[in-house]
């Protein structure tokens, strides 16, 4: 049996194969390697035909999987399909996640807590200067920020989170594509500085406009949150909102001036239901629930509130009186990063540690 990112790339490799037929394989069978190597009955035609296809030159659809795969590999790109245990949580929950990832960069952000952080791309200097300070404060709290890689908000967001913490970019072109090229120096940046980009479009795909309201599901869909710093009625920051909404995520935004256009998208989305929000502190309040829920995925064992699980406890005992950063922490205790966020939320809930600066210490 070959492996799913083999599979899944040989499919792709097929004339007129669609994410939405991939999607259907995924969902029908359970992963792409099975769909091919068993002998599948009562198929759909387009699938049926999507088989038939594969097996008539099964040969040379593998070869170029291969070959792509090396040439990923070579570039330190890694592949996630729905199948990876590794693929996100909150991603795969959403209507139409995307079949495959590409990742360059610290895959390990991945399992952390994020919010996205989206706006204008003509943002006043003011917009950018909040975003950068709530992707810098978010950031040291822990959260991965997630946004688009775009001038405007997404950029300065981007930079902001770089300061203190993690951040994830994700694409709306292929993965070795640098859309905007003004933004070639953030792109450099976060990869030698801890970032993460990601995308499902392939090697080589340009920037089509067509391809950015995709990629806005996924900023959505990777966060617990969306903040939306500035935008007009008509953009993509709120088809970004509009996707959380649909998502179950929170949704965010920074009130402005009446009469200000950047402001007049924040306006609308809070008049829909969005939260207000003046500092980086609102977020964390109410993001408190999706927090929990991010704990259970990555096996929080805390006991309710009556004692600590043995994690926590374990997390507690590797800690000094000092203050230490999360990646010292994860080497110390033994624990991945995507968990230890958690725990920390709990033990400073708890009162035995403190955050000062996204740098944990011991208190008790």
């Amino acid at each position: 049996m070959i492996t799913e990112n083999l599979a899944v790339l040989s499919l792709q490799q097929i004339p007129g194969t669609t994410p939405a037929m991939l999607l259907t394989i995924h969902r029908k069978f359970g992963g792409f390697s099975r769909f091919i190597d068993d002998e599948p009955k009562d198929l759909p035609p387009e699938l049926s035909a999507l088989l038939q296809a594969y097996r008539d030159g099964a040969g040379t659809y593998l070869d170029r999987a291969q070959q792509i795969l090396l040439e990923l590999k070579s570039q330190n790109v890694a592949v996630l399909t729905l199948a990876d245990a590794d693929y996100p949580r909150l991603l795969r929950e959403i209507h139409r996640p995307p079949v495959l990832l590409y990742v360059r960069g610290d895959s390990s952000s991945l399992a952390l807590p994020q919010i996205a952080i989206v706006g204008s791309r003509h943002a006043s200097r003011t917009g950018a200067e909040l975003a950068e300070q709530f992707a810098t404060t978010l950031a040291a709290s822990g959260f991965a920020i997630v946004s688009g890689m775009a001038l405007g908000i997404d950029g300065a967001a981007h930079r902001g989170a770089l300061k203190t913490g993690k951040t994830i970019g994700v694409l709306g072109t292929g993965i070795g594509q640098i859309y905007p090229r003004s933004h070639n120096d953030l792109f450099l940046q976060m990869i030698e500085e801890g970032g993460t980009l990601v995308t499902e479009f392939p090697p080589g795909c340009p920037a089509r406009a067509e391809n950015f309201p995709r990629r806005n599901r996924i900023i959505s869909g990777l966060s617990l949150g969306v903040l939306v710093v500035e935008a007009a009625v008509r953009s993509g920051s709120l088809i970004t909102a509009r996707c959380a909404m649909e998502q179950g995520r929170e949704v965010f935004a920074i009130p402005g001036a009446i009469h200000n256009p950047r402001a007049k998208g924040c306006h609308q989305l809070i008049r829909d239901g969005a939260a207000l929000v003046e500092t980086a502190g609102d977020i964390v309040n109410q993001i408190g629930g999706l927090l929990a829920y991010k704990q259970e995925e990555v096996g929080n064992t805390l006991s309710g509130g009556v004692g600590l699980g043995e994690r926590a406890s374990q997390l507690l005992a590797a800690m000094d009186f000092a203050p230490m950063a999360i990646d010292n922490l994860a080497e110390r205790s033994g624990l991945e990063a995507g968990c230890l966020l958690g725990l920390l939320v709990e033990l400073e809930l708890q009162g035995l540690v403190e955050n000062s600066g996204g740098r944990y210490s011991r208190i008790k």
